[in-house]
């Protein structure tokens, strides 16, 4: 593990608070939670989860930088393939766990370049502090375009247009499985001396269970099974009325999540730009997330009547929506405006960057024509 920067006094304060109501819950619980609990505790506690108290999250005074906080050309790509889908569909954009909202910003003024601005963008943000954040950032950035905007609490009970959600998918809670030699248990988090400690359980019933058995992976592999994501899937496909639902964020198919090479799983922390395996370490101060398993996705979507319509990566479907078109609107005789833009578009698309761990899934009802972003390289097959 590296060497992590130490905390401020009321920072630490903080984590220590967070502690105490994690400790509590596991002994009201018998001694155990499961790591999913866990994990949405330390996001998502009100007030004290990472995701819910004040501290930066995002660019380069939070913990880590998102494509949306790396480059506006993220958003305004992104918004061709929004574009495309409205005018089919008509209906609303709804993006998921809007972070800062620069992704929003980007999008709408993308979006209204094109003609195609959608009566709402929906905004489902549940924390207080994360919302305040986008509404500063909105206003500043969109001020005229601010009676399309509007916020949610909760996922609607229908909804026609197109649905996003980047980089929600990993920082939902997840179940961790352990295969032994005749059984599969369950990692959790218990005490041990007072300390938050792992602790497992066998597992031998249930969804957990109908998830992990069928994988039949060699004793000792642990990994995480993330029930929460397909469930987001699921209820989306179940209130989408036609449209699209797009999902961006780092991960594999399947065959390629639960390969031997990552037989202790994908588990990380982000805290200050470090990257460790620790969860432990100061709850509340730091991300935690792991890889998407979009063959998961993909099943569950088309358990809600969802249909694959497209998978690939992040270089091939931002490419596929004219982002190397952005890129040549700039003209290389003004290096100062040039060269950090085109170093963008090679953070965003270069298979040692953010180009080919990221990827990109369509899910879709009532969308008979074929996706821009998914032009080029059609990697379904894989799932």
């Amino acid at each position: 593990m590296p060497e992590l920067p130490t905390p401020e006094p009321d920072a630490r304060a903080h984590s220590a608070r967070l502690t105490c109501a994690l400790t509590a819950e596991i002994e009201r619980s018998g001694g155990w939670i499961s790591f999913a609990r866990f994990m949405e505790m330390a996001l998502y506690h009100p007030g004290q989860g990472y995701y819910s108290a004040g501290a930066t999250k995002f660019g380069a005074a939070g913990d880590f930088v998102t494509a949306p906080e790396l480059s506006p050309f993220f958003g305004r790509a992104l918004a061709a393939q929004v574009a495309q889908v409205l005018r089919e569909t008509g209906g609303d954009v709804l993006e998921i766990g809007p972070g800062s909202g620069r992704l929003a910003a980007d999008c709408l003024l993308a979006l209204e370049s094109l003609g195609r601005l959608p009566a709402r963008y929906r905004l489902l943000e549940l924390s207080g502090e994360l919302k305040a954040r986008q509404q500063e950032t909105l206003a500043a950035r969109v001020p005229h375009l601010r009676d399309r905007i509007q916020w949610e609490e909760a996922l609607p009970e229908q909804f026609e247009g197109v649905a996003i959600g980047n980089e929600v998918l990993d920082a939902l809670p997840v179940h961790l499985v352990a295969w032994q030699e005749d059984a599969l248990a369950e990692r959790g988090v218990g005490l041990s001396e007072g300390r938050l400690s792992w602790a497992s359980r066998p597992l031998k019933s249930g969804p957990l269970f109908e998830a992990a058995a069928p994988l039949r992976l060699s004793p000792g592999y642990v990994s995480e099974i993330g029930l929460a994501a397909q469930g987001l899937v699921e209820t989306l496909g179940s209130r989408l009325t036609r449209g699209l639902v797009l999902l961006i964020d780092y991960g594999f198919g399947s065959r390629e999540y639960y390969h031997p090479q990552r037989a202790q799983g994908t588990l990380m922390c982000h805290y200050r730009h470090f990257a460790h395996a620790d969860p432990f370490h100061y709850p509340g101060l730091q991300d935690i997330t792991a890889h998407v398993d979009f063959s998961a996705l993909a099943r569950a979507g088309t358990r809600a009547g969802l249909t694959l319509h497209g998978y690939t990566t992040q270089a091939s479907f931002l490419i596929g929506c004219g982002l190397i078109d952005l890129l040549g609107r700039l003209s290389p005789e003004d290096p100062a405006q040039y060269l950090p833009a085109a170093q963008q578009v090679q953070t965003l698309t270069s298979p040692a960057e953010m180009g080919e761990l990221f990827k990109v899934i369509a899910l879709t009802r009532g969308l008979d024509i074929p996706l821009i972003g998914f032009a080029g390289r059609d990697m379904r097959r894989l799932l």
